[in-house]
């Protein structure tokens, strides 16, 4: 049983406010050619519309069960192809290459270290086809809104957040269901990651209307290409 197995019937509630990142990945996905990949899939919730819009296959891998039954779900109800594989994206390994993995949500940021990060993004560029793009997109850590959301909160659900600086670590600690946490990165460690992968920055945006990225971004919006 996967830990986020228990935050499954909480996730719709939780990722409600988050819309403006489907289209972006729907048009990566439009310009790709070759499989698609969601890394971290959870529900379906982007999936499901790229699939839709594209009218292709989306392979979605994911490490709960629970998750990947409501995607399967969400795939029906929507008339859509989503080939569902239960796996950790650390263990990535595809049946063809693919032109596009992408990975919503700041959902790499629930690998707890560097090793981790560095086993997706070798696994990403194992997986790609030449020219094949790898995004995703995180949160830049900013201490002033750090300080704003700390404590209670109780929108969308029940939760209470703590900061531990000293792991660069979230904790979310909600009322009704699990403690989910997050490890934050800055652009340096992305880019090494990127580095050591053996992948190129094709961009990075500071929103998903592909804006500039500055000292004021508070969010990663990165596009990597294998050369």
């Amino acid at each position: 049983m996967s830990a986020y197995d228990a935050f499954a019937p909480y996730y719709a509630q939780w990722s409600q406010h988050m819309t403006e990142d489907v289209p972006f990945y729907v048009s990566l996905a439009r310009e790709s050619d070759g499989p698609l990949v969601e890394l971290a899939v959870g529900t379906g919730r982007v999936a499901v519309e790229v699939a839709r819009a594209t009218g292709r296959r989306v392979v979605g891998i994911d490490s709960s069960p629970a998750m990947l039954e409501r995607a399967a779900a969400a795939a029906a109800a929507a008339s859509v192809e989503l080939d569902l594989r239960l796996g950790d994206m650390r263990d990535l390994e595809l049946d063809e290459p693919a032109g596009l993995v992408y990975c919503p949500f700041r959902s790499l940021l629930h690998l707890p270290t560097w090793h981790d990060r560095r086993r997706v993004f070798e696994r990403v560029a194992a997986s790609l086809r030449p020219g094949g793009r790898f995004a995703w997109n995180a949160f830049c850590f900013h201490h002033r809104l750090a300080t704003e959301h700390e404590g209670r909160n109780e929108e969308p659900t029940p939760h209470t957040v703590v900061h531990a600086p000293g792991d660069s670590r979230i904790d979310v600690v909600q009322d009704a269901g699990p403690v989910i946490s997050l490890w934050w990165a800055t652009k340096n460690e992305w880019l090494g990651l990127i580095d050591v992968a053996g992948l190129e920055v094709e961009a990075l945006y500071g929103d998903f209307e592909r804006g500039a990225f500055h000292d004021d971004s508070t969010e990663f919006v990165w596009v990597t290409r294998r050369p």
